[in-house]
């Protein structure tokens, strides 16, 4: 999936557009929950090195957040990665370039949806 087939994804999914949170280099888009303002998907473009040793160029990724108990199982996937500037034990890094698995894309969004949406309080009795 490449990363306007990705964006296309998560707007037909969830019905969120994406922002652009920063004027910058990494070319970022930015899906947060409307309620809570939460970011479940970040998709930066940045150089291939940050993930992978000794690559050249740039390469589109998304980073998100995932539960870590099944963050290990994840790593046996192409294109799957420690998280590129978030926090490696929440965070997964997925390339945009068509070398991760779309099923794991779209499972990993869930997930990170999930994860990051509003959470209703329980009343104590």
């Amino acid at each position: 999936m490449t990363r306007e087939e990705y964006c296309a994804f998560v707007e037909d999914s969830y019905g969120i557009k994406f922002d652009m949170p920063f004027e910058d280099e990494y070319n970022a888009r930015c899906f947060r929950h409307p309620e809570n303002k939460k970011w479940f998907a970040l998709i930066l473009r940045i150089k291939k090195d940050r993930i992978i040793p000794n690559a050249e160029g740039l390469i589109d990724v998304v980073n998100l957040k995932c539960a870590p108990e099944i963050m290990d199982g994840l790593y046996s996937e192409s294109g799957v990665f420690p998280a590129y500037h978030m926090n490696k034990k929440h965070w997964l890094t997925l390339t945009l370039d068509g070398s991760c698995d779309d099923a794991a894309l779209k499972f990993v969004t869930q997930v990170s949806y999930d994860l990051t949406r509003k959470r209703i309080k329980k009343r104590s009795s």
